[in-house]
């Protein structure tokens, strides 16, 4: 089966309480007929269960289009419960086209991503994106989640959580695996909270994603599906608390001068080359092109290289090109200087 014909899951993460299931919910009613499959992490999860939408009456969604996982947390049981769940879905004689995934409100999302490397599922299947759902009330007042204890319950409740991550390092996990981020409940603050909660929201993650504010998870679902990351295949510039010893002093930064380039494309294939080495998270800056009046703008996040002219450079100016390259300690810098060199 060649990468094309993978069908794309969407992992939708977040704490008990951010609004997971209505999103997934309100994408599913908004599918327009996609054939669409659940796969829900049940445990501890309020008002989610096997009746949610076996009756709902949605096009393209039936009985068979939900399967619950209600043995514990998901990231912990991914042998015995997520994979063969997941291959059943994709052994079926119509398989869906798309499979949404939420979590537990425990789950790190890491984990889970890794399994879509075992070679039972590998060739079948692919990572399209990894959503993090946010209460945007309980991290402007610095909380994460709306009822921190009614979490606490959940993990005592829960045996098969084999991590004991402060809730905080829980929060940091979901974000930095993240090819989306959906701040919910957003008509619930105001505009500075919502300043205060992408600032938080942004001070954790390591690479370029985006932010979008919904409210009750109305999203439009060509926003949330079709992100093509094949995270998968993107691991390491996905850090994790779990079994890992990431925290913020693990990233480091460093900003190298870089010439005149004589085409966008040119440095866009050096900045690609200067991505692959290990560690690198993130490339950003801005570079003169030849003969050119206007700064060109670069932002590379793995294998995705993006840039675009954004102002004319000013006549005080010197057009010192500069790329800052964000990425875990110790990433080999003498090899991203020789990259970007040429």
């Amino acid at each position: 089966m060649s990468i094309v014909e993978k069908i794309p899951c969407t992992i939708v993460t977040g704490f008990l309480g951010a609004g997971k299931t209505t999103l997934v919910r309100h994408v599913v009613e908004n599918a327009k007929g996609a054939k669409l499959a659940i796969i829900v992490n049940e445990f501890g999860d309020i008002g989610f269960d096997g009746s949610f939408l076996a009756s709902c009456g949605i096009e393209g969604c039936d009985e068979n289009s939900v399967v619950e996982l209600p043995n514990g947390c998901i990231c912990c049981t991914v042998a015995d419960d997520f994979v063969p769940a997941l291959t059943k879905l994709l052994d079926r004689p119509e398989p869906p086209q798309h499979i949404l995934i939420e979590t537990s409100g425990l789950a790190l999302p890491k984990p889970l991503v890794q399994a879509f490397q075992w070679p039972a599922i590998r060739s079948r299947v692919t990572v399209d994106g990894v959503v993090a759902v946010v209460d945007g009330p309980a991290v402007a007042s610095g909380q994460f989640a709306e009822d921190p204890d009614a979490l606490a319950n959940q993990r005592a409740a829960d045996t098969a959580v084999d991590h004991d991550n402060p809730l905080e390092e829980v929060f940091e996990d979901q974000l930095l695996c993240a090819d989306l981020v959906v701040v919910n409940k957003a008509d619930l603050i105001d505009a500075e909270a919502r300043g205060k909660v992408r600032a938080e929201i942004e001070g954790h993650l390591p690479r370029a994603v985006k932010l979008v504010e919904t409210e009750h998870g109305r999203i439009d679902p060509r926003v949330l599906l079709g992100l093509a990351a094949a995270a998968e295949d993107d691991l390491e510039a996905r850090p994790s608390h779990h079994g890992e010893d990431h925290d913020h002093d693990d990233f480091e930064s460093v900003a190298l001068p870089v010439s005149a380039t004589a085409t966008p494309d040119d440095l866009a294939a050096r900045v690609a080359k200067a991505a692959e080495t290990e560690g690198v998270l993130r490339i950003k800056g801005f570079v003169e092109v030849t003969g050119k009046p206007m700064r060109l703008v670069v932002q590379g996040v793995g294998r995705r290289i993006a840039h675009h002219y954004d102002r004319p450079w000013k006549n005080s100016e010197p057009r010192d090109g500069r790329l800052v390259v964000i990425g875990l300690k110790g990433f080999d810098r003498a090899a991203v200087a020789a990259a970007l060199a040429g």
